[in-house]
């Protein structure tokens, strides 16, 4: 949660939020702001961002995953139990 807030004006209280927010959805809608971190009782309690910017970062996320998936599948690749593609194709009778 350290780099939660990377800029003070990111940050937005519940109650600031509740009382603009039309004009805060707008800076987040436009990329004016990339994101905006309100706060409740002083405490980190939602994070506002714009949707593609969030699809970015699940995009990117999934891809992280799908690489570690790889890392860990070629670490105990095993050459002598692999079925050529070809055989693959038949098996599922995929025509080229």
């Amino acid at each position: 949660m350290a780099n939660l807030l990377e800029r003070p004006e990111d940050a937005v209280s519940a109650t600031a939020m509740a009382r603009g927010f039309s004009a805060k959805l707008k800076e987040i809608a436009t990329r004016k702001t990339d994101r905006l971190v309100v706060f409740k009782d002083n405490q980190p309690a939602a994070v506002l961002m714009n949707v593609q910017a969030y699809q970015d970062l699940i995009d990117e996320l999934e891809d992280l995953r799908i690489e570690a998936i790889s890392r860990d599948r070629l670490a105990s690749y095993q050459a002598d139990q692999a079925i050529p593609h070809d055989d693959m194709r038949l098996l599922f009778n995929q025509d080229e």
